[in-house]
């Protein structure tokens, strides 16, 4: 079954949970920037956590599936439609053979993940199917999708197929998509709508900063600069500073360490980042609020509070608890056939 792009929009990748292992050589990990929707993408089809969805970065998509398709749609909201009806959002939807899958305007957020019944058929790379556009290696080619691609997905489980041939038998003659009549609620996904307030643990330099600077970055805003990828989020805002010039050895780093270089200015370490660095580090974001930051977009504001390592592993936990339950909970609904138009 396949799916052929015509137009490719600003960024569009495939991506996965990463590859691992690998950081000894220089390889970063990279997968997808808002994990929590793009794995919620993959439950909502009964697809595994681990299978390859695309990342759409702000808009302009436009495809067309080849043959029926179950997808989902999770992460921003960005105008998805089909024969000029809205594609709702976080809930499996069932697409007729031939129609036309579009993004429009970015309403709210970044980065939207699309998710095929089955995965999308690329290559592993070093145990993962992601992107990593920089190096030319992974997904579609190594590199970010073009018009006239075609991508094919992979074989689907029976279950899900015996689900999709209710669905299909409500698609009737008028009709481009059908969707059951349950969702993933708001409350069941991170706070992406609220005040972007991003909870940080203490970094291993820490104490290095100055009491005022310390004071600023949890109390003040910073801006979400232009010069923001998928490598790192650089912060404009008050500047901060050391107590003594700092000379150390680049150490490794990860997702979410948040590095001080000369000029004051926060860098927050995305899914692209490299896998050493040498700048100072004031902290450390949770793991539960990197999908808000994820969605975060240039020129927007966040802030940082500080949280305990306890309290971040607490959090952490109860995240992966609750989407079990739903991976649980979704593939026992997969029985009913109750659909929308």
């Amino acid at each position: 079954m396949s799916i052929q792009i015509i137009r490719p929009g600003l960024l569009t990748t495939v991506q996965d949970e990463g590859r691992f292992g690998y950081r000894r050589y220089g390889v970063p990990v990279g997968g997808s920037m808002d994990m929590f929707a793009a794995r919620a993408a993959n439950v909502l089809v009964g697809n595994s956590r681990h299978d390859a969805v695309l990342e759409i970065t702000m808009s302009g998509l436009e495809l067309q599936v080849q043959t029926n398709q179950l997808i989902s749609l999770c992460g921003a909201d960005l105008s998805a439609t089909v024969d000029r009806q809205p594609v709702p959002l976080w809930r499996p939807v069932l697409l007729r053979a031939g129609s036309v899958l579009k993004f429009g305007a970015c309403l709210h957020g970044l980065r939207a993940y699309l998710a095929f019944a089955g995965g999308i058929d690329v290559p592993e790379v070093m145990g993962s199917r992601s992107t990593d556009v920089k190096s030319g290696f992974g997904g579609f080619h190594g590199r970010a999708l073009r018009a006239a691609d075609v991508l094919d997905t992979a074989d689907i489980q029976d279950k899900v197929r015996q689900w999709m041939c209710g669905m299909e038998g409500q698609l009737g003659e008028n009709k481009s998509m059908v969707a059951p009549a349950w969702l993933l609620s708001e409350r069941e996904r991170p706070n992406y709508y609220g005040k972007s307030v991003i909870r940080v643990m203490q970094g291993q330099d820490h104490a290095e900063f100055s009491a005022e600077s310390l004071k600023r970055f949890y109390t003040e805003d910073y801006v979400i600069s232009p010069q923001s990828d998928r490598m790192g989020y650089r912060m404009q805002g008050s500047r901060l500073k050391l107590v003594r010039p700092l000379h150390r050895l680049s150490e490794a780093v990860t997702l979410g360490t948040v590095q001080v270089p000369a000029d004051g200015q926060p860098i927050v370490l995305m899914a692209d980042h490299q896998t050493i660095g040498g700048y100072p580090v004031i902290a450390q974001v949770a793991a539960v609020d990197l999908p808000i930051l994820a969605q975060a977009r240039p020129g927007s504001r966040v802030s940082f509070a500080e949280i305990t390592h306890e309290e971040a592993r607490d959090l952490y936990i109860k995240r992966e608890r609750n989407l079990r339950l739903l991976d649980q909970l979704i593939r026992r609904r997969m029985a009913e056939t109750e659909v929308i138009s």
